[in-house]
């Protein structure tokens, strides 16, 4: 009987490891940056084409790797960063995972070209799907090159599971983003389809956050700092007038390392508890040094989750220093209790002596004789009292004003009757009302129809939009000044993309620049202090990719402002306002579900009723 266990070959093994480490290209793009990193380089270029899927190629000006380095770090198992098992408790490089450079080597065409300082000639390596194909040398600068080329082109199935390009390359440029925060001391560049996307020079923390995310973050962030025996925090917040809907700005870092962990999140958002809107989440750049036995990160494929050993210490440390900061720079209201009493009384009456007021009296007066007093005295001293009319005066001339009014003659006096009779005046009936500023009620033959005022809201303004970008016809109010709305380079680069849909719906975008929008036009249902958040919201629903075909863009688009504007629970609507939402919710098309498919109003009839009563 034959075996049934077998031993599998190298490249097979390779390509199942390759699925736990190479996910996407972004997951080849951390590898390599991180590589960079560790070797100790001071300038690196990320090179990107068609969103990773043709081309992904980072430059680095780091230490290289001799002729016998450049050959065994494509072999499994082969780590330059552990000697023994204890070592993976004392980490303080990046990536650590032997089998990466193998697994990315097992999936794609790879060409590296590396050279050390001190040698003569570097080292020219081409691998195709595990298989070498030469080396040789080279005359190279110092540093490494390492392309990674036609991704899964020998597993199609792994690449037809990969997303359009405009999502691969929002995970490329996140895992760019990550590292180069975690690094305000290395020179970042990076390029996408030969267009230069980011160019990030040697910074402090702050300047870096702002120059991945534009210019105006600068007054957005807060500093917040806190040192320990567990850890030492320094990093910035954000300002909760500045909180967004999404959480694309949230960064958390361990000893330079980019992490996700959602009980330190919670963390931060009870220390924002009773700042922030309802749904709005804070920005946050936060790093983290602690001593590394006391955390495990190899917990996870990609290192993004780590084991603290006392998580608890640390939740409280992070909340108190936040809060701290938000106090200290008088973001959220504090009591001041060693408040300077002197800072009560204006700087200019401080030694100012107090002056008394002076009292003149006339002591010649008397109110009993009958001679006036003096008048010089009295027009100086005293206020002029004008004399009081008695009562008997207010009656005068009232016999003869009353004797006018019997002798008046009306000419209309026996006109009394309108012109309709009362029976034919149609009496006005309120026909809806308003129950908790949520519901609204209006009666029909049968019984009676119970709307959410929301969602049919959401229902009628959805299928104007969605009419507005199919025909092409939607109206614009034109601003006085045009409106300038900042945002990064991706959600620049989405808003780009979605132009002619959002003109669809009466947007009129005057230019595009690298931080920022210049909008001149609105929507008529659209008013300047919402467009910012109408916007965040769409962007927010597009940060999973924009829909390959037009109509699920504009479906997508016309339902995201649609729950933006739609009038919210807890609204009071006058009589007018309610008449006016009842008859466009039934002239819609679908007027039975709001755009997410929730019914927007039930009925009641007079028979469910009469069984409630019953009872």
């Amino acid at each position: 009987m034959s075996s049934i266990i077998q031993l599998l070959p190298d490249h097979v093994a390779n390509q199942i490891a390759a699925g736990e480490v190479v996910q996407r290209p972004a997951s080849v793009v951390k590898e390599l940056l991180e590589n960079a990193v560790d070797a100790k380089a001071t300038d690196i270029k990320l090179i990107i084409k068609d969103a990773g899927k043709s081309l992904v190629q980072v430059i680095d000006n780091g230490m290289g790797m001799s002729v016998t380095d450049s050959r065994l770090c494509f072999e499994r198992h082969a780590t330059s960063k552990i000697r023994h098992a204890e070592d993976l408790f004392s980490l303080h490089t990046k990536g650590f995972r032997g089998e990466a450079l193998a697994s990315i080597a097992a999936i794609a065409h790879i060409e590296m070209k590396t050279k050390q300082e001190q040698e003569e000639l570097g080292t020219h390596i081409i691998i195709e799907g595990s298989k070498f194909i030469s080396q040789e040398p080279a005359v190279l600068p110092k540093g490494t090159s390492f392309a990674v080329k036609n991704l899964f082109f020998n597993i199609p199935a792994r690449r037809n599971f990969l997303k359009s390009e405009t999502v691969e390359q929002r995970h490329i440029v996140d895992e760019f983003q990550r590292v180069a925060l975690a690094h305000p001391n290395i020179h970042f560049t990076m390029y996408h389809n030969g267009s230069e996307m980011f160019n990030l020079p040697v910074s402090n923390f702050r300047q870096r956050i702002v120059n991945i995310f534009s210019g105006k973050t600068n007054e957005k962030l807060v500093p917040a700092k806190e040192e320990t025996e567990i850890v030492n925090l320094h990093g910035f917040i954000g300002k909760p007038e500045f909180s967004k809907k999404n959480r694309g700005e949230q960064f958390f870092f361990v000893n330079n390392r980019f992490i996700k962990s959602g009980y330190l999140h919670h963390a931060v958002m009870a220390a924002y508890e009773g700042l922030l809107k309802d749904g709005c989440q804070p920005s946050y750049f936060l790093y983290l040094d602690v001593p590394p036995h006391t955390i495990d990160i190899n917990i996870h494929p990609t290192k993004t989750e780590i084991k603290f050993d006392d998580e608890h210490a640390l939740y409280a440390i992070l909340r108190s220093s936040i809060k701290h900061s938000l106090g200290q720079f008088n973001v959220a209201p504090i009591l001041d209790f060693d408040r300077d009493p002197n800072l009560d009384t204006p700087y200019q009456y401080q030694n100012k002596e107090a002056e008394y007021p002076t009292i003149q009296v006339d002591r010649s007066y008397n109110p009993f004789s009958e001679e006036k007093p003096n008048k010089a005295v009295a027009s100086s001293n005293y206020r002029k009292v004008e004399p009081q009319p008695s009562w008997e005066s207010l009656y005068v001339g009232l016999k003869q004003a009353t004797h006018d009014i019997a002798e008046m003659s009306f000419e209309n006096d026996a006109v009394t009757s309108s012109l309709f009779e009362e029976n034919d005046i149609e009496q006005e009936v309120k026909r809806t009302y308003q129950i908790h500023k949520k519901y609204i009620v209006s009666p029909i033959k049968s019984g009676m129809v119970i709307i959410n005022q929301k969602r049919a809201h959401e229902r009628v303004l959805y299928e104007g939009f969605l009419t507005s970008m199919t025909v092409h016809q939607a109206s614009s109010q034109q601003l006085l000044f045009p409106l300038q709305l900042y945002y990064s380079s991706a959600e620049i680069e989405l808003l780009a993309e979605l132009k002619l849909s959002l003109e669809n719906t009466g947007f009129v975008f005057e230019a595009f620049h690298e931080d920022h929008v210049m909008i001149s036009g609105l929507p008529v249902n659209v008013t300047e202090s919402e467009i910012s958040i109408v916007l965040e919201e769409l962007l927010s629903d597009l940060q999973d990719g924009i829909p390959d075909n037009s109509f699920s863009q504009n479906d997508t688009i016309a339902k995201s402002m649609a729950r933006s504007l739609a009038v919210k629970t807890g609204t009071y609507l006058t009589e007018k306002e309610q008449e006016n939402l009842v008859h466009n919710l039934f002239a819609c098309r679908e007027p039975n579900v709001s755009p997410f498919q929730k019914p927007t109003f039930i009925t009641m009839s007079v028979e469910d009723l009469d069984k409630k009563f019953s009872i």
